[in-house]
């Protein structure tokens, strides 16, 4: 089905509940359903039409909601504008995928005036919260509507092969890539959603990461099980904390820098978080230690799953249960997977010449089911590439146990080879972080005469505390051995991040290769 059906049965269904709650404003689902008719006449009237692609480039505000759920309505492809890109890599992409309308929130409005003069597909611009450079407010906007109506454009089968979306891939290298999101892969992705993350009573969805992003369809999944979603303008800890006692809330997701950061925090212990039954890690790799001490803080409720843009958030999950039992010390070793394949997909493991691996061996892992999309928009070559073997290549390194539980080791390019073993940073980054004084560390290969490569470790400290680079590298051999432990350490204030919030290792890595024009040996 398409995202505006999932929502219209949950309209009908709890017409009084209140779908947004965002500051001062609150909508219930028919409000929110009579606002979306709106958006999707007034849209209409001024000249687009069907499967025609619009941009949503805002905070966190609960007028993104209501632009979205009126783009769906009226059949446009949600453009998502990640607001942390600089502003060439948006225009370039906005460019590429030919957007031809934007909803924008004031306070991008230099941002918004720079993408109208360089991007000519575009044809109209509102927004989002109040008039502004010769441009609509959402209200004033909507009141062009030509009825209080808009009409069905659903078919039987719920229009499966139109685009929901064009999101950009978020790689370290090279022009973005438009994924192309079809209502048939969406729509797998939020029943799969739905279906694991059950509860009883109202569910209450906290949305504090940007809803331009990841946040994006968990907000949607939670809409299609009749959630109420709270929506706060950025993330920050302590309000987080605060909002999930005071809202009841049931659902949240967070990338694992967030939660390392509320951890952190000296006020965690100080709030009630007895409502929580899904608390979603998703994005990056998750820390062991820092996982089983969060399940000590929020209790068992924490959970993660494993997908990319290109398969959809789900493809694999970590239950709450199985997450509760391994920090009890029932298979400790599930702590650091990223779980079972869901229910719509295979997953498995495949060596470079496309022949799927056993239990135990480490290879890329692939899959195929309902939550792949569709390629990338207008790049044939990529899309066979990314399909090759009849199977969607994540171009991530795993390995999968005797239960079915898959665990990340690397992302292909992020392999060190040192002395010509094979190692995956983020085994040598797990075992860095069971470190109480690391907040977070990066490890990376740089260039050595001997080894080829050296396993070499960014380490960011905890607040106050004090640790040497000898401490860390005898921590992480007793762990995982002398071929794997870091040879060096370097102590920095912050790990540096892509757009999407993902560790830039090809920034970390520039000081040490320099001009080679290669980053391995």
């Amino acid at each position: 089905m398409r995202t505006i059906d999932y929502f219209d049965k949950m309209a009908k269904t709890y017409p009084d509940r209140d779908v947004l709650v965002a500051g001062e404003t609150r909508y219930t689902y028919r409000e929110m359903e009579a606002l979306t008719h709106k958006v999707a006449g007034a849209l209409r009237a001024a000249g687009m039409e069907n499967q025609e692609p619009i941009a949503v480039m805002s905070p966190n505000d609960g007028s993104v909601l209501t632009a979205m759920l009126g783009c769906w309505r009226a059949g446009a492809v949600w453009i998502p504008v990640n607001t942390r890109n600089a502003l060439d890599a948006n225009i370039a992409y906005l460019n590429y995928v030919r957007v031809a309308m934007i909803f924008y929130h004031s306070s991008y409005a230099k941002e918004a005036a720079e993408i109208k003069s360089q991007v000519p597909t575009v044809r109209h611009m509102v927004c989002l919260d109040k008039p502004e450079g010769g441009h609509a407010s959402l209200d004033d906007f909507m009141a062009t509507a030509p009825s209080d109506h808009f009409p069905d454009l659903g078919d039987p089968i719920g229009n499966p092969e139109e685009l929901t979306a064009l999101i950009a891939t978020g790689g370290t290298t090279g022009p973005a890539k438009g994924v192309r999101v079809m209502n048939r892969s969406w729509g797998a992705m939020l029943e799969t959603i739905c279906n694991i993350m059950p509860v009883e009573g109202k569910p209450v969805s906290l949305a504090t990461a940007p809803l331009t992003h990841a946040a994006g369809p968990v907000t949607m999944a939670a809409l299609a099980m009749g959630a109420t979603v709270v929506v706060l303008p950025t993330f920050d800890a302590e309000a987080v904390m605060k909002a999930i006692e005071e809202h009841k809330v049931t659902h949240m997701f967070l990338p694992p820098t967030a939660l390392y950061s509320m951890l952190g925090h000296p006020k965690v212990k100080d709030y009630d978080y007895s409502s929580l039954k899904y608390f979603l890690l998703a994005g990056s790799p998750v820390a062991g230690e820092k996982l089983k001490q969060a399940v000590e803080v929020f209790g068992p409720c924490m959970c993660q799953s494993y997908g990319q843009t290109e398969f959809h958030l789900v493809a694999t999950w970590l239950s709450p249960e199985v997450v509760a039992a391994a920090a009890k010390g029932d298979h400790p070793e599930r702590l650091t997977s990223c779980g079972q394949a869901t229910y719509s997909v295979r997953v498995e493991l495949m060596d470079d010449d496309g022949n799927l691996l056993p239990v135990g061996e480490v290879g890329e892992i692939v899959g195929r089911g309902g939550i792949v999309g569709g390629g990338y928009f207008e790049l044939p070559e990529a899309s066979a590439e990314a399909t090759a073997h009849g199977w969607h290549h994540t171009g991530d390194v795993g390995k999968r146990d005797e239960h079915g539980f898959f665990y990340i080791v690397d992302r292909k390019k992020d392999m060190i080879v040192s002395g010509g073993f094979n190692v995956f940073s983020a085994e040598v980054e797990d075992a860095v972080m069971e470190l109480a004084e690391v907040a977070e560390c990066a490890v990376i290969g740089v260039p050595h005469e001997k080894w080829g490569e050296q396993v070499t470790a960014m380490v960011v400290k905890r607040a106050g505390a004090e640790i040497d680079a000898d401490a860390i590298i005898a921590h992480a051999k007793a762990r995982i051995g002398s071929v794997k432990a870091p040879k060096d350490v370097h102590f920095i204030d912050a790990i540096p991040r892509t757009p999407v919030g993902k560790m830039d290792k090809k920034k970390l890595r520039e000081p040490f290769w320099g001009g080679a024009g290669r980053s391995v040996n």
